[in-house]
């Protein structure tokens, strides 16, 4: 199937919000609450996995789950067309959660979570020493309000 021309439609979607509360929920469990076949469930996230709408499933935690981390978002401004080296290397570096692209004076956000000050002081330095980065700026998160 050709990933660009796939679109979701509503019953993708559905399921993937029912996925978001529940990544464990089974087959059945889905297609009960979305009143369609287990078979319609599986043929769906079938495709949504096959298409790459859909990665994959992952683990959520609470927000205090981590509450001995040291929790970051760094900004990062790149040097010329090296976007893409630099994301290779980014995403070499395991305290990097997430990592995303972004418009205005800054070229990408990391969030970054780090089990020590060491350990973030560390990253950091990672980061600072990629060919390509030519600045970055970083904020801790204190406290979610």
């Amino acid at each position: 199937m050709d990933v660009a021309k796939y679109m979701p439609d509503d019953l993708d979607r559905r399921i993937i919000s029912h996925l978001r509360a529940d990544g464990r929920a089974s087959l059945a469990k889905i297609a009960d609450a979305l009143g369609v076949a287990r078979g319609t469930i599986q043929n769906r996230l079938d495709r949504l996995l096959d298409t790459g709408a859909l990665l994959g499933f992952t683990v959520r935690v609470r927000e205090d789950y981590d509450d001995l981390t040291v929790r970051a978002i760094m900004l990062i401004e790149v040097t010329g067309k090296s976007t893409t080296q630099v994301i290779r290397k980014l995403r070499g570096i395991s305290e990097i959660r997430t990592l995303h692209t972004t418009n205005g004076s800054w070229d990408l956000v990391a969030d970054i979570n780090a089990q020590s000050l060491s350990d973030f002081d560390r990253v950091l330095r990672e980061v600072r020493m990629i060919d390509g980065v030519a600045n970055s700026e970083t904020s801790l998160l204190l406290s979610t309000v």
